[in-house]
């Protein structure tokens, strides 16, 4: 069941209960701007990906800001969203089984819905679905390009594929998925633009294919935060599919910019609010913050603001910190912020997003598909 919200409009951080899960309402529209901006004038397009936030509200932010719509993972994902309101879905992935397959299907009498296929027979139970709501919904095929998870190889056998789809009535090619997910997390920049060019070099070798085939890729759509920049540069995707840019966390600030440096054009917004529950010796403190409210498998939090401490280990309800001198950030009772290793399933742990300015909460947020993993 959903939880009592942590927090009310109005009330001081400081009375916040913890954990929290915190958005920072300046950075994070900061963010959402700035890849508003960068996009404009390009004629690419930005279907931001919604499992990183699992918010309508977000989601509807985000398109007021320009984005054509969002993408999910899951169906049921893509179900809570449109059901609160979101009217353009894409779900970047493969959905596949005869239940879900029709609640997609049904989805698509509410919204525009698009998804994903790297499989003849996927697609042959993906019409019988659709024709039975009488919809039509758009396909892109999926085309490994590095990433070495779902996809069929580049040339000839995404022609094939494109062919397959091509043929049913219920069913459009709308072009391809193309992202190179194994990219984002490589910590040199040249390491980094190197792996966009040579995704580039095998969807241009593809797309030709497809022409001369007589079909069209009307959208190729991927790029992720750490790499949108090389996308762009190619010429060659005319969506993104950024999500993490929104939040940030520990985990993306470690990458390295073109001088070197780690960091990013991106502002982490996204917190963790914990407060020191224990503080049984002077090099260590423990907060309550652990595996149940955040996760670890990028790495471990970065606390925020206060030298000398670190997030060194966690297990169920507790995290430990390791305490250089005696700061009084970390005495018993006090409240600290923690950046999450990763984002994305930190979310889906909570219920509620505090937003706030300053020293105050602005609002409180239900993360409308919490939890949607079907």
């Amino acid at each position: 069941m959903s939880q009592l919200p942590p927090a009310v409009p109005g009330m001081s951080l400081s009375d916040v209960e913890t954990p929290a899960l915190l958005i920072d309402l300046d950075a994070f529209e900061r963010n959402v701007a700035y890849l508003a901006t960068r996009l404009n004038g390009t004629g690419v397009r930005l279907r931001p990906h919604a499992k990183t936030h699992k918010s309508a509200i977000i989601a509807l932010r985000q398109m007021a800001a320009g984005a054509v719509g969002v993408c999910c993972q899951k169906g049921a994902e893509a179900e809570a969203l449109v059901y609160a309101g979101v009217p353009d879905v894409l779900v970047s992935n493969q959905v596949v089984g005869p239940r879900k397959l029709t609640r997609l299907a049904a989805l698509a009498r509410q919204a525009r819905v698009g998804v994903c296929v790297d499989h003849p027979r996927n697609v042959a139970d993906l019409d019988a679905a659709a024709r039975a709501f009488g919809v039509r919904l758009d396909v892109l095929v999926e085309v490994n390009v590095g990433m070495d998870r779902c996809g069929v190889e580049p040339g000839e056998p995404v022609v094939a594929l494109a062919q397959v789809v091509a043929a049913y009535h219920n069913l459009r090619f709308a072009g391809l998925q193309a992202y190179q997910g194994s990219a984002q997390h490589v910590r040199r920049y040249e390491d980094r633009l190197a792996a966009i060019d040579t995704a580039a070099e095998q969807i241009k070798v593809t797309l030709r294919l497809l022409e001369r085939a007589g079909l069209t890729a009307e959208t190729v759509s991927g790029g992720g935060t750490g790499s949108f920049e090389f996308e762009l540069q190619t010429g060659v995707w005319n969506e993104l599919q950024c999500g993490s840019y929104v939040f940030m966390d520990a985990d993306y600030l470690k990458n390295l910019r073109a001088d070197g440096a780690p960091g990013s054009i991106f502002e982490p917004s996204l917190f963790i609010l914990a407060t020191v529950m224990s503080r049984p010796a002077p090099e260590r403190a423990i907060v309550d913050v652990g595996l149940k409210s955040l996760s670890v498998d990028s790495g471990l939090p970065h606390v925020v603001g206060i030298e000398g401490v670190a997030y060194v280990g966690a297990s169920d309800e507790h995290g430990k910190l390791a305490v250089q001198g005696a700061p009084a950030e970390v005495e018993l009772g006090r409240k600290l912020r923690l950046i999450p290793g990763h984002c994305d399933p930190t979310v889906n742990l909570h219920d509620w997003y505090v937003c706030y300015r300053g020293d105050y909460v602005e609002a409180v947020w239900p993360i409308t598909a919490r939890g949607a993993v079907t």
